[in-house]
Protein backbone atom coordinates (compact mmCIF):
# COMPACT_ATOMS: atom_id res chain seq x y z
CA UNK A 1 0.00 0.00 0.00
CA UNK A 2 1.06 3.19 -1.07
CA UNK A 3 2.21 6.49 1.11
CA UNK A 4 -0.61 8.25 -0.11
CA UNK A 5 -3.13 5.22 0.32
CA UNK A 6 -1.89 4.69 4.15
CA UNK A 7 -2.64 8.56 4.79
CA UNK A 8 -6.30 7.99 3.25
CA UNK A 9 -7.49 5.18 6.10
CA UNK A 10 -8.80 6.70 9.16
CA UNK A 11 -8.86 2.95 11.30
CA UNK A 12 -7.18 -0.17 11.82
CA UNK A 13 -6.41 -3.10 10.46
CA UNK A 14 -6.51 -1.14 6.96
CA UNK A 15 -7.31 -4.03 4.82
CA UNK A 16 -11.02 -4.51 7.32
CA UNK A 17 -12.29 -1.43 8.32
CA UNK A 18 -14.05 -1.36 11.66
CA UNK A 19 -16.63 1.07 11.28
CA UNK A 20 -17.99 3.56 8.29
CA UNK A 21 -16.70 7.20 8.54
CA UNK A 22 -20.47 8.30 8.20
CA UNK A 23 -23.19 9.11 10.55
CA UNK A 24 -25.26 6.18 11.70
CA UNK A 25 -29.06 5.92 11.32
CA UNK A 26 -30.56 3.75 13.88
CA UNK A 27 -34.38 1.92 13.01
CA UNK A 28 -36.35 0.83 15.90
CA UNK A 29 -33.95 1.83 18.76
CA UNK A 30 -35.42 1.13 22.06
CA UNK A 31 -34.83 3.11 25.45
CA UNK A 32 -35.55 1.89 29.04
CA UNK A 33 -34.87 5.18 30.91
CA UNK A 34 -34.91 5.84 35.19
CA UNK A 35 -34.11 9.28 36.15
CA UNK A 36 -33.13 9.34 39.12
CA UNK A 37 -32.38 11.98 42.59
CA UNK A 38 -28.50 11.36 43.54
CA UNK A 39 -26.20 12.54 45.94
CA UNK A 40 -24.76 16.12 44.45
CA UNK A 41 -21.11 15.65 46.32
CA UNK A 42 -20.68 12.35 44.19
CA UNK A 43 -21.89 14.75 41.27
CA UNK A 44 -19.58 16.92 41.87
CA UNK A 45 -16.65 14.79 41.76
CA UNK A 46 -16.87 13.02 38.73
CA UNK A 47 -18.87 16.14 36.23
CA UNK A 48 -15.77 18.20 34.82
CA UNK A 49 -16.12 22.13 34.67
CA UNK A 50 -17.22 24.73 33.04
CA UNK A 51 -20.20 22.25 33.28
CA UNK A 52 -22.94 23.31 36.10
CA UNK A 53 -25.04 20.45 37.97
CA UNK A 54 -28.71 22.54 38.21
CA UNK A 55 -30.03 19.20 39.95
CA UNK A 56 -28.62 16.18 41.40
CA UNK A 57 -30.31 13.73 38.39
CA UNK A 58 -28.99 10.88 36.75
CA UNK A 59 -30.48 8.88 33.54
CA UNK A 60 -30.04 5.09 34.16
CA UNK A 61 -30.59 4.33 30.41
CA UNK A 62 -30.47 0.91 28.89
CA UNK A 63 -30.76 0.76 25.03
CA UNK A 64 -32.06 -1.92 22.70
CA UNK A 65 -30.76 -1.34 19.14
CA UNK A 66 -32.99 -3.22 16.38
CA UNK A 67 -31.36 -2.04 13.50
CA UNK A 68 -27.91 0.11 12.95
CA UNK A 69 -26.64 0.58 9.87
CA UNK A 70 -22.64 -0.34 9.66
CA UNK A 71 -22.95 -2.23 13.24
CA UNK A 72 -26.37 -4.12 13.15
CA UNK A 73 -28.73 -5.04 16.45
CA UNK A 74 -26.79 -4.66 19.67
CA UNK A 75 -27.38 -3.23 23.39
CA UNK A 76 -26.00 -0.43 25.39
CA UNK A 77 -26.46 0.99 29.17
CA UNK A 78 -25.15 4.06 30.62
CA UNK A 79 -25.94 6.92 33.18
CA UNK A 80 -26.57 10.18 31.79
CA UNK A 81 -25.85 13.32 34.49
CA UNK A 82 -28.17 16.30 34.01
CA UNK A 83 -25.64 19.16 33.34
CA UNK A 84 -26.20 23.28 32.17
CA UNK A 85 -23.37 24.39 29.75
CA UNK A 86 -23.50 28.55 28.77
CA UNK A 87 -27.28 28.81 29.28
CA UNK A 88 -28.31 25.71 27.89
CA UNK A 89 -29.53 22.27 29.25
CA UNK A 90 -28.69 18.83 28.61
CA UNK A 91 -26.78 15.89 29.65
CA UNK A 92 -23.04 14.50 30.79
CA UNK A 93 -22.64 11.30 29.37
CA UNK A 94 -20.75 9.92 32.14
CA UNK A 95 -20.91 5.99 31.38
CA UNK A 96 -21.56 3.43 28.94
CA UNK A 97 -21.54 -0.06 28.49
CA UNK A 98 -21.87 -2.20 25.06
CA UNK A 99 -21.90 -5.57 24.04
CA UNK A 100 -20.56 -4.49 20.26
CA UNK A 101 -16.87 -3.93 19.67
CA UNK A 102 -17.21 -1.81 16.46
CA UNK A 103 -20.18 0.30 18.26
CA UNK A 104 -17.76 0.74 21.18
CA UNK A 105 -14.60 1.58 19.08
CA UNK A 106 -16.64 3.84 16.64
CA UNK A 107 -18.00 5.68 20.00
CA UNK A 108 -14.81 6.35 21.42
CA UNK A 109 -12.55 6.96 17.90
CA UNK A 110 -15.02 8.74 15.98
CA UNK A 111 -16.88 10.86 18.91
CA UNK A 112 -16.27 11.04 22.75
CA UNK A 113 -17.97 8.58 23.83
CA UNK A 114 -17.13 6.71 27.16
CA UNK A 115 -18.13 3.36 26.12
CA UNK A 116 -16.75 0.24 27.42
CA UNK A 117 -17.76 -3.19 27.04
CA UNK A 118 -20.39 -4.41 29.11
CA UNK A 119 -23.39 -6.85 29.04
CA UNK A 120 -26.54 -5.11 28.45
CA UNK A 121 -29.71 -6.65 28.23
CA UNK A 122 -33.39 -5.37 27.58
CA UNK A 123 -36.04 -8.06 27.95
CA UNK A 124 -39.88 -8.92 29.44
CA UNK A 125 -40.97 -10.76 31.97
CA UNK A 126 -43.81 -11.85 33.90
CA UNK A 127 -45.63 -7.70 32.47
CA UNK A 128 -42.83 -6.30 33.29
CA UNK A 129 -39.92 -4.16 30.86
CA UNK A 130 -36.82 -5.13 32.79
CA UNK A 131 -33.30 -3.86 31.78
CA UNK A 132 -30.00 -5.02 33.48
CA UNK A 133 -26.13 -4.61 33.48
CA UNK A 134 -23.69 -7.31 34.29
CA UNK A 135 -19.83 -7.12 34.28
CA UNK A 136 -18.72 -10.72 33.23
CA UNK A 137 -20.92 -12.95 35.20
CA UNK A 138 -21.46 -10.16 37.85
CA UNK A 139 -25.17 -7.92 38.00
CA UNK A 140 -24.36 -4.25 38.09
CA UNK A 141 -28.23 -2.76 37.62
CA UNK A 142 -31.81 -3.67 37.22
CA UNK A 143 -34.34 -1.87 36.26
CA UNK A 144 -37.97 -2.72 36.39
CA UNK A 145 -41.03 -0.87 35.25
CA UNK A 146 -44.61 -2.42 33.83
CA UNK A 147 -44.36 -3.12 30.17
CA UNK A 148 -46.70 -0.89 28.07
CA UNK A 149 -47.86 0.99 31.73
CA UNK A 150 -49.56 4.31 30.79
CA UNK A 151 -48.97 6.10 27.31
CA UNK A 152 -46.28 9.19 27.24
CA UNK A 153 -47.04 12.05 25.53
CA UNK A 154 -45.01 11.63 22.06
CA UNK A 155 -43.68 15.43 22.44
CA UNK A 156 -42.58 14.78 25.78
CA UNK A 157 -40.84 11.62 24.71
CA UNK A 158 -39.10 13.46 22.02
CA UNK A 159 -37.90 15.80 24.85
CA UNK A 160 -36.22 13.18 26.44
CA UNK A 161 -34.47 12.10 23.99
CA UNK A 162 -32.93 15.04 21.71
CA UNK A 163 -31.65 17.03 24.82
CA UNK A 164 -28.36 18.03 24.03
CA UNK A 165 -25.50 15.58 25.38
CA UNK A 166 -22.07 16.52 26.30
CA UNK A 167 -19.11 14.44 26.77
CA UNK A 168 -14.90 14.57 27.14
CA UNK A 169 -12.69 14.16 24.34
CA UNK A 170 -9.55 13.01 25.42
CA UNK A 171 -6.77 12.32 23.15
CA UNK A 172 -3.30 11.16 24.36
CA UNK A 173 -0.40 11.74 22.52
CA UNK A 174 1.64 8.28 22.24
CA UNK A 175 4.73 9.46 21.87
CA UNK A 176 5.36 12.02 24.72
CA UNK A 177 2.61 10.83 27.03
CA UNK A 178 0.80 13.96 27.34
CA UNK A 179 -2.59 14.54 26.29
CA UNK A 180 -2.61 15.99 22.66
CA UNK A 181 -6.42 16.84 22.58
CA UNK A 182 -9.01 17.78 25.77
CA UNK A 183 -12.05 18.85 24.93
CA UNK A 184 -15.47 19.02 25.76
CA UNK A 185 -18.13 17.96 22.79
CA UNK A 186 -21.45 18.80 22.59
CA UNK A 187 -23.82 16.30 20.27
CA UNK A 188 -27.37 15.65 19.71
CA UNK A 189 -30.22 13.74 18.08
CA UNK A 190 -31.24 14.70 14.81
CA UNK A 191 -34.25 13.37 12.43
CA UNK A 192 -35.89 11.58 15.16
CA UNK A 193 -39.45 9.81 14.82
CA UNK A 194 -41.47 8.21 17.79
CA UNK A 195 -42.97 5.44 17.46
CA UNK A 196 -44.16 5.02 20.55
CA UNK A 197 -43.49 6.58 24.34
CA UNK A 198 -45.05 4.81 27.75
CA UNK A 199 -44.01 5.51 31.15
CA UNK A 200 -45.54 3.72 34.84
CA UNK A 201 -43.36 3.53 38.39
CA UNK A 202 -40.01 2.02 38.41
CA UNK A 203 -37.54 0.82 40.57
CA UNK A 204 -33.80 0.75 40.12
CA UNK A 205 -30.72 -1.45 41.92
CA UNK A 206 -27.34 -0.52 41.02
CA UNK A 207 -24.88 -2.89 42.91
CA UNK A 208 -20.98 -2.29 43.96
CA UNK A 209 -18.54 -3.29 40.93
CA UNK A 210 -14.95 -1.82 40.81
CA UNK A 211 -15.00 -2.03 36.90
CA UNK A 212 -18.88 -0.94 36.22
CA UNK A 213 -19.19 1.38 39.57
CA UNK A 214 -22.78 3.24 38.48
CA UNK A 215 -23.17 2.46 42.39
CA UNK A 216 -21.25 5.34 43.16
CA UNK A 217 -24.16 7.66 41.95
CA UNK A 218 -26.37 5.93 44.21
CA UNK A 219 -30.07 5.80 44.20
CA UNK A 220 -31.80 8.28 46.32
CA UNK A 221 -35.67 8.72 44.43
CA UNK A 222 -37.18 7.55 41.50
CA UNK A 223 -38.06 10.48 39.79
CA UNK A 224 -39.58 9.27 36.12
CA UNK A 225 -39.36 6.45 33.76
CA UNK A 226 -39.85 6.30 30.08
CA UNK A 227 -39.86 3.36 27.49
CA UNK A 228 -39.37 4.84 23.74
CA UNK A 229 -39.16 3.36 20.86
CA UNK A 230 -37.63 5.27 17.52
CA UNK A 231 -36.17 5.67 14.17
CA UNK A 232 -33.36 8.85 14.86
CA UNK A 233 -29.95 10.08 13.56
CA UNK A 234 -26.50 10.74 15.73
CA UNK A 235 -24.77 14.51 14.45
CA UNK A 236 -21.63 14.37 14.79
CA UNK A 237 -19.83 16.27 17.67
CA UNK A 238 -18.89 19.67 17.67
CA UNK A 239 -16.23 20.65 20.40
CA UNK A 240 -17.63 23.52 23.05
CA UNK A 241 -14.88 24.07 25.44
CA UNK A 242 -10.59 23.27 24.90
CA UNK A 243 -8.88 22.62 27.70
CA UNK A 244 -5.74 22.80 26.23
CA UNK A 245 -6.42 26.63 25.29
CA UNK A 246 -9.36 27.67 27.23
CA UNK A 247 -7.97 26.50 30.96
CA UNK A 248 -4.50 28.01 30.64
CA UNK A 249 -6.09 31.02 29.24
CA UNK A 250 -8.38 31.04 32.37
CA UNK A 251 -5.40 30.53 34.48
CA UNK A 252 -3.10 33.43 32.44
CA UNK A 253 -6.56 35.98 33.12
CA UNK A 254 -6.53 34.78 37.13
CA UNK A 255 -2.89 35.30 37.15
CA UNK A 256 -2.97 38.79 35.60
CA UNK A 257 -6.28 39.30 38.32
CA UNK A 258 -3.88 38.56 41.06
CA UNK A 259 -0.98 41.08 40.03
CA UNK A 260 -3.72 44.07 39.48
CA UNK A 261 -5.01 43.19 42.20
CA UNK A 262 -2.17 43.17 44.52
CA UNK A 263 -0.52 46.50 42.13
CA UNK A 264 -3.61 48.46 43.48
CA UNK A 265 -2.65 47.85 47.08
Amino acid sequence: MRESEVVRQAVTPLAAPVYPMRATRFTDREYFNVVYRTDPQALRAVVPEPLRLPEPLVRFEVMKMGDVEGYGPYLECGQAIAVEFDGECGEYLHAMYLDNFAATVAGRELSAYPKVTGNPALVTDTGALVGTLDHGGQRVATATMPYKWQALDLDEARKQITVPTFALKQVPNVFTGQLRASDLVRTEITDIVIKGAWTGPARLQLFEHAMAPLADLPVFEIIAASHIVTDLTLSPVTSVYDYLRDSAQSDHDAGLRQLTEKAGR
